[in-house]
Parts: structure tokens; sequence; C-alpha cells
């Protein structure tokens, strides 16, 4: 019995019997949803070990699901797909699923594909909510609330904060921000930074406290 949780997200009922059925049977606690927003809203409660993700999905799609999953959490995405070309494997690996399995799968390659997955998968505790001072900022939803009043951001102003907030305990400097919100390629641009930190400052810094508890040292030597 391995009791380690797997979130199987699919809008079809005999596929998510079938997967809670046969993982269940090997000691894996199963919850099951057939949406993205429940996916999403089940992660952050329940912190699974691995997620089962169709891509076909009413509402929030598969590849938004990876997106929200992403902004806070490394868990596991093993995407379980009708969808076999090419392109939607390089989308969903791209957008940061660790696995790819084309619809109809066999359950014994199935499952050793999430043995697989969850010898991997990062075992931190994360968090999906983070608030400090008068600062909330919702990795899952990608939202931010200053004294409980939303705060636009544009996508490369979320960018920036969501790498701050996920490192906030750790140093984060001009190289890594720009190689991870530009690309490998712009390690040198720190204009770029000038510019969206000052963005950011503008319109998070009505509680300074909020700024100070995120990673220094891009803010200061920008």
């Amino acid at each position: 019995m391995t009791g380690e949780r797997v979130l199987v997200v699919d809008d079809e009922p005999p596929i998510r019997r079938a997967l809670g059925l046969n993982l269940r049977a090997r000691g894996y606690v199963v919850d099951d949803v057939a949406t993205g927003e429940d996916a999403l809203r089940l992660a952050a409660a329940n912190h699974p070990d691995l997620v089962l993700l169709d891509l076909g999905l009413p509402g929030i799609g598969g590849i938004d699901v990876v997106h929200g999953l992403r902004g806070w959490s490394e868990v596991p995405i093993l995407v379980l797909s009708a969808r076999g070309e090419e392109r939607s494997k390089v989308q969903a690996l791209d957008a940061g699923a660790d696995d790819y399995v084309t619809k109809p799968f066999g359950m014994n390659e199935l499952l050793a594909r999430v043995r697989a997955a969850l010898r991997r998968g990062h075992t931190g505790v994360e968090e999906a909510v983070v608030e400090t001072g008068a600062l909330v900022v919702d990795l899952a939803d990608q939202r931010v609330l200053r004294n409980g009043q939303p705060v636009h951001l544009t996508p490369t102003e979320w960018h920036v904060l969501e790498v701050l907030v996920r490192n906030r305990d750790r140093l984060v400097t001009q190289r890594q921000l720009l190689q991870e919100v530009w690309g490998p390629q712009y390690e040198r641009e720190t204009n770029y930074l000038r510019l969206y930190v000052a963005q950011l400052r503008r319109k998070l810094e009505a509680g300074s406290e909020a700024m100070m508890a995120l990673p220094v040292e891009a803010f200061e030597t920008v």
C-alpha cells in the first residue's frame, strides 16, 4: 500500500472509473474530477503526489491546467490524451507536463509510467496561495490581491512576480530572472528588469513590507 495521492482529471466517467479502480487496487489514494477548474481547486487543497490529466476538458483546457499547476507546484503531471499528433505533445511538454500517453493506452504501461513519475517526483510541500502583509498572491489562479482588491498585472509582470514568490526563501539573481522569464538568450538585458521591476513596485508597493518579503537582489541591483 503506497498511500500516495493521485489526482485523475478526465471528463469521461468510464476512464475516471477505470483509473480509480486500478490505482486504488494498488494502494494509491485517488481523487477524480471532470473539469480543469475542479482540478486546480482540488490540487491546491490536497497537494497530490501525481496528476493524470486529460487535455480535452470542458471549461479550462488541459494545457491551462498545466500552466496553473506549474505556477506553484512541481507535482509530476502525466498527460493522457486522444491527441496523438506531435504538436499536442510538444505543447503539453513545453507547458510543464512530465510525460504524455496517447489514448487508448495499456493499463500496465500506464501504471509503470505512474511509478516512474512518482519516483522522480518532487517531495517538498508547496503553497498555492502566499500571503505577506497586505499582499495575497494566488499562484494557482494567477491573481494578486492588495488589501483585498485585485491588482492587474501584465503576463510578463506576473511571470517576474511568480519567479520571485516561488523562490521567496532563496536569493534570485538578475540572470536567473532574465532566463526564466525571457529565455537564455536574454541573460544580459538588465534594462528589461529595470522596466518590469519598476512597474511591479508601483503596483504592489502600497505596503512596502510585501516587497521586502520577496527575494531582493533583483530589486536592489537593477
